[in-house]
């Protein structure tokens, strides 16, 4: 049985705003808590204008609180740019609000431009050095055995968060294989080299206290809908906006066109390379032509859950698309 969950940004369209972004994003976390999604993850990311789940972990616990089943946490929390001390903090009265529903998933990254980072944190470089001790950190803050510690996350002591390696690399694969923590690879804007990370976090992984087996995750990109071609027309958004990323715009989620070819075809020929690299983990279509395809992904690249990035500027369109995606996992787990 392979879970299927969901990656979200809260991302605010050309015609919308971040406070009816949080409206949307409320309803879209009831929806795919009632489908029976496994988790809901928030990115931190900082200086996008299209980006709304900045403020990471106050966004989680208003959507834990207006959900009833689904795990909600960070995809990630950008561990460089916070002390560990008030990540546990966080983290553990979010876990004492929502007992046994709140993930702790980390990056090494920024999730922003370098003069962002160290405007958030002037030692980011420093501390994107340290970030397996920070990690080591924040599992002593978490931990029972911290009783005579001069510093302790008292009200994240016990609480039992499980804490995540999230990655693009296989740098970040080792570290989760070392320490027996479970993997999850950003195959929704990098995915060159996911099978070998995978492959690399396998063979390497050490057994520890709160996770006996690898367990890995995929995100990816999907946009599903009724016929093949109206996926692909709404796939535009997710082309466009890494188009933006790529050239540095600032622009809010775009509304889809019409030809995702000539939208391509309209891009420089190293921004259309750009954009294909991070878009290479992307499934597009109707029902049946996506459940063909992770049928063929899943078996490639052994994952234990899959999780789905869906920029789709309509909001109906993307609660649809969640649908759909639920009822192709559905089918390929019969």
């Amino acid at each position: 049985m392979i879970p299927i969950s969901l990656l979200e940004l809260a991302f605010i369209s050309e015609d919308s705003n971040a406070r009816s972004t949080f409206e949307k994003t409320k309803e879209l976390a009831q929806l795919v808590d009632t489908l029976g999604y496994k988790r809901l993850w928030l990115a931190e990311h900082h200086n996008m204008a299209h980006v709304a789940s900045t403020a990471t972990s106050v966004l989680i616990g208003h959507l834990a609180g207006h959900t009833q089943n689904i795990r909600v946490g960070s995809g990630g929390i950008m561990l460089p740019n916070h002390s560990p001390l008030i990540v546990a903090e966080q983290f553990g009265t979010l876990a004492q609000l929502y007992p046994d529903r709140i993930d702790l998933g980390l990056g090494r990254a920024p999730g922003s431009d370098i003069q962002t980072a160290l405007a958030i944190q002037k030692d980011f470089y420093e501390q994107s050095q340290r970030f397996p001790q920070n990690v080591e950190a924040l599992e002593m803050y978490f931990s029972h055995k911290n009783p005579y510690a001069k510093v302790r996350a008292f009200i994240a002591e016990g609480t039992g968060v499980p804490i995540w390696i999230l990655g693009s690399s296989t740098e970040s694969a080792a570290l989760a294989a070392s320490k027996g923590l479970p993997y999850a690879f950003a195959g929704h804007f990098a995915p060159r080299q996911m099978l070998e990370a995978f492959e690399l976090y396998r063979r390497n992984f050490k057994a520890s206290e709160t996770l006996k087996h690898p367990y890995t995750i995929a995100a990816v990109n999907a946009t599903a809908a009724d016929t093949d071609q109206q996926a692909e027309m709404l796939s535009t958004s997710l082309y466009q906006m890494f188009q933006n990323l790529a050239q540095n715009t600032g622009r809010f989620l775009q509304p889809p066109v019409e030809s995702l070819t000539e939208l391509l075809d309209s891009m420089s020929e190293q921004v259309r390379l750009q954009v294909k690299q991070m878009t290479a983990c992307s499934f597009v279509g109707s029902k049946e032509t996506i459940t063909s395809n992770l049928k063929d992904f899943i078996a490639q690249t052994g994952v234990d859950e899959l999780m789905i990035h869906s920029p789709i500027y309509d909001h109906q369109e993307k609660l649809k698309n969640m649908m759909i995606m639920k009822e192709v996992m559905d089918d390929l787990n019969r």
